[in-house]
């Protein structure tokens, strides 16, 4: 019965969490016009820069960079010592779950239409929460294809794909003895970015794909 209330009140905890609009959040605190009727019209960090500057568009990124570590450290916490749950032996596996959850949150907002961003930045952080080092050697990827193609779209993808690989072998070297469970784990965020991406990759393929610096297209925005 714990394990499943663990699952329970890390999946919807997290969903709401991750359903919290940074953009439009920052907008009627500091009581801004509604970013969705500005712009793009994208409840973003990119439209907020260019419609509110940098100081609107720093506090949009700081929110929602907190929104996963936020749903990962507290379900870590509440799960582990209030429902004394570990699942498979592997302390990892209930945050992972927190962050698919608050990453469909973000994508799929319950407060908002179910319609939301690409979770490319909160998928980030909640896996820099969740495994700090196989985080890093993906955002390291992205670094580098981003650098090498300018495509920010490009450079989000291959680092999606990476992440699962790379939590086998790094985590296989620090012998966690759930790396393949873990992997599972992680592919399914793979999954869920390269299907935000659909449009980017039919641009990326048909060469119509904005890079990175380029303002020719507003809905080409990478949230």
């Amino acid at each position: 019965m714990k394990e499943v209330l663990s699952i329970v009140f890390t999946v919807v905890f997290s969903y709401l969490v991750g359903s919290i609009n940074s953009a439009i959040t920052v907008c009627k605190l500091s009581g801004k016009e509604d970013i969705r009727k500005l712009g793009s019209g994208n409840a973003g960090l990119t439209n907020m820069l260019r419609v509110y500057g940098k100081k609107p568009a720093l506090a949009t990124l700081i929110a929602d960079l907190l929104k996963g570590v936020v749903a990962v450290v507290i379900c870590r916490v509440v799960v582990t010592y209030a429902f004394d749950v570990v699942f498979f032996d592997n302390k990892l596996f209930i945050g992972y779950v927190a962050g698919l959850a608050v990453m469909l949150g973000h994508i799929f907002p319950v407060f908002y239409g179910f319609h939301g961003g690409k979770g490319v930045l909160i998928t980030a952080t909640t896996l820099l929460a969740i495994d700090p080092l196989t985080c890093l050697l993906s955002v390291t990827v992205f670094a580098i294809v981003l650098a090498l193609s300018k495509y920010v779209s490009l450079g989000s993808i291959c680092a999606a794909i990476a992440y699962p690989i790379f939590t086998v072998l790094t985590q296989s070297w620090r012998d966690i003895s759930a790396h393949w469970i873990n992997a599972g784990m992680a592919s399914i965020f793979t999954v869920f970015i390269i299907f935000m991406h659909r449009s980017n990759i039919k641009r990326l393929l048909s060469g119509t794909e904005n890079k990175f610096g380029s303002k020719k297209k507003e809905e080409n925005e990478e949230e």
